[in-house]
């Protein structure tokens, strides 16, 4: 019997505000800004790039170009998302 694998989309998932802050919360506390940038990257896709990107104040190529795998977008422009997103990172004694 031939199994089918399918790939997994994490974005089927984030459809609330509460998951949304968990899955980012784990993300940053992970200490990787790769993990973090692909998280923020599906919650930018679950929510629709289209409609981060105007509420960031950036255009819909410039959102996508920030998020793309290997980018290094500027601290400024992840705050932005952050924004747009409804979220904020936080700083805590570890």
């Amino acid at each position: 019997m031939k199994r089918m694998i399918t790939e997994f989309d994490p974005t089927t998932y984030l459809d609330t505000e509460e998951v949304i802050v968990e899955y980012l919360s784990a993300a940053l506390a992970e200490g990787d800004p790769e993990l973090l940038q692909t998280a923020i990257s599906n919650v930018v896709k679950a929510r629709g790039i289209a409609q981060v990107a105007r509420e960031a104040g950036l255009r819909r190529t410039s959102l996508s170009q920030a998020l793309a795998p290997g980018a290094k977008p500027r601290f400024d422009t992840i705050l932005k998302i952050m924004r747009a997103l409804g979220v904020r990172l936080q700083v805590q004694a570890t």
